[in-house]
């Protein structure tokens, strides 16, 4: 399709590339051996991915010839975060009247799409995940995707039978999908709010909570009653949105969220990133001070702080030390044991070692457990205890 007779890249598609990019040739060519820029695998490899933010596309942008043209999926655009609430919504919303305040949750994104006929399920980094396609395509009312090909559902896949972010808090029983925006193929362009929910209630779509739109001199002190009553369900927290969607989001974060982030960070410390693990800490600093927490309530805050870094690290060690293997417990639940297969393929060619368990029948479905191996905390810790330096 677009590849020469030694499997190199055609010169005429690069040159078409460029140009519906803006890019020059190089630069195309230059993306394309460094692997920013890459197929999909086996079926789906018509599918381009982009695996670097370039320019104005975000990381994972999925793009695919359409005609004479090509046609592009966006990526999931980045939403900074408020450190402090008043004095940020006021400055980087400023103009506007209200602005719309809806729940984070927390699952894995997820865009879903019609691509050249068929229904499929876009991971964050642009791959295309076959449990979730499955799931997906169980889940959601497909007629959407004919009465509006042009439009793409970004949303979070939530519940316990989810293999990259299992949890138990929304009370689902297997999986489901959550809706958070509706944009447009190409642009990337967003819905607004209000056509937004009108579309998802349509299709009786899940979507993400709204709790409402607040004047913007009030709105951090309403916020912050929000995120408080979040954190006492361990929810995650809040993005903050303008009605219109024409100013990117902000997301605003609990401390439950932030504990339970470290918790699973301190419990596979070699694998979790410095930054992401410090982000966290910091996050709660500033949380105490603009809330102007007493004494008693900064002493719960330091001790559950203290408690979410030390108890898993110490689990960890205490695992390795008495000869066991750490590792991540996940499920996931399918229709079809083909596509358990396919997904167990997919997470090898990912890099993660993963050990799927014998079927358990369910109904007319299978339920699978999945141990994945944390082999870099595993031997790190096995190494210290062995009188390896730090």
């Amino acid at each position: 399709m677009n590849k020469g007779e030694n499997g190199e890249i055609d010169p005429d598609f690069v040159a078409r590339l460029a140009h519906y990019l803006g890019f020059d040739e190089g630069r195309v060519q230059h993306l394309f051996e460094k692997n920013y820029f890459a197929r999909n695998w086996g079926k789906h490899d018509y599918l381009f991915r982009f695996d670097k933010e370039i320019s104005h596309i975000e990381r994972g942008t999925v793009l695919y010839e359409k005609g004479d043209s090509f046609e592009v999926i966006m990526g999931f655009p980045k939403i900074r975060r408020a450190m402090v609430l008043d004095p940020t919504i006021k400055k980087y919303f400023s103009g506007l009247e209200k602005v719309a305040v809806e729940e984070k949750m927390n699952g894995y994104n997820v865009r879903v799409a019609k691509v050249k006929g068929e229904i499929l399920a876009i991971t964050r980094s642009g791959y295309i995940c076959p449990y979730t396609t499955e799931r997906a395509k169980e889940k959601l009312d497909l007629r959407f995707f004919d009465d509006f090909p042009e439009l793409v559902l970004y949303g979070e896949m939530l519940g316990p039978d989810n293999p990259y972010v299992p949890k138990e808090i929304y009370g689902i029983e297997s999986v489901e999908f959550y809706i958070f925006d509706i944009r447009e193929k190409n642009s990337g362009n967003p819905l607004s709010i209000s056509r937004k929910r009108k579309i998802l209630e349509e299709y009786s779509f899940l979507q993400v909570e709204c709790f409402g739109e607040f004047p913007l001199q009030t709105a951090a002190e309403e916020i912050a009653k929000v995120v408080r009553k979040l954190g006492e369900k361990e929810h995650e927290g809040v993005v903050i949105k303008d009605p219109e969607m024409i100013l990117a989001p902000l997301k605003y974060t609990s401390s439950q969220s932030n504990c339970s982030d470290l918790r699973h960070a301190f419990r596979f410390y070699n694998e979790a990133g410095r930054d992401y693990m410090l982000s966290r800490i910091v996050r709660e600093g500033f949380q105490t001070v603009e809330w102007n927490e007493n004494e008693a309530e900064f002493k719960k805050r330091y001790m559950q702080l203290g408690e979410s870094i030390l108890n898993p690290l110490r689990e960890s060690i205490r695992s390795v030390k008495d000869g066991k293997r750490l590792y991540e417990e996940a499920r996931i639940r399918v229709k079809e044991l083909k596509t358990a297969t396919e997904f167990g393929n997919y997470l090898k060619r990912l890099g993660i070692d993963a050990i799927f368990e014998e079927p358990q029948p369910i109904g007319n479905e299978y339920l699978i457990i999945i141990k994945k191996v944390n082999k870099s905390t595993n031997d790190k810790t096995q190494a210290i205890l062995e009188g390896e330096f730090w």
